[in-house]
């Protein structure tokens, strides 16, 4: 897949690049771009990418693949996700956090029912608070930081997203955190890193980082 036109941004002291390709099909297309990205960025052919969607726990394909090649030049993993929403690609690798991908397109209309599966009451607060012009968007960043969330952490037996709390964005100036956890999470949810990507349109866009293993 020619890659060329899409961009690619590093996000700052995380070691994860990431790339943006709008107008790309769903399916298989998000698969190619993520394999394109992870062989430009490791340089390796495209087509010896391997990916493995199964989840390690429970075989269901769920949160990010494991990349079972290529490795690092000392045999170590590459992370890599990716996810679309409203003809947007948006694809991440690297080599040193477990990382998960979340876009969503902002929503027309209130979906309340969704906001009460996905958003926090501290969350639901704290956008009923700001202007109706900018809440959808700001909705749908929050929602793909959770998204973002959830694929990286991968196979959770009981894990409802408004379980948790994150900061808002505006607030953190792109780069998230857990300000609610829970057990399921860990010792280090304090360490996740929820970083918001620029991508075209009124779409949202997140890559969360887990603390090193």
């Amino acid at each position: 897949m020619d890659i060329a036109s899409a961009e690619v941004v590093e996000l700052e002291g995380t070691g994860a690049r990431v790339m943006v390709a709008p107008g790309v099909r769903r399916g298989a297309g998000v698969d190619a771009v993520l394999r394109a990205h992870l062989a430009a960025s490791a340089g390796v052919p495209a087509d010896d990418v391997e990916l493995d969607h199964a989840c390690p726990a429970c075989g269901v394909r769920h949160g990010s693949p494991v990349v079972r090649y290529p490795t690092t030049p000392s045999g170590g993993s590459w992370f890599a996700d990716a996810a679309t929403d409203a003809g947007v690609v948006v694809a991440a690798v690297g080599t040193r956090h477990p990382l998960g991908v979340g876009v969503e397109a902002a929503a027309s209309e209130p979906a309340p029912a969704l906001d009460a599966a996905a958003l926090h009451p501290e969350e639901r607060e704290r956008l009923d608070e700001l202007d109706p012009s900018a809440r959808a968007l700001v909705r749908a960043q929050v929602w793909a930081r959770k998204a973002a969330l959830l694929r990286a952490v991968g196979h959770l037996d009981v894990f409802e997203p408004s379980r948790i709390a994150v900061t808002m964005p505006g607030d953190d100036h792109g780069d998230g955190r857990i300000t609610r956890s829970v057990p399921e999470l860990g010792s280090r949810w304090e360490e996740v890193r929820l970083m918001d990507v620029a991508v075209p349109g009124r779409v949202a866009a997140s890559v969360a980082l887990l603390p090193r293993r």
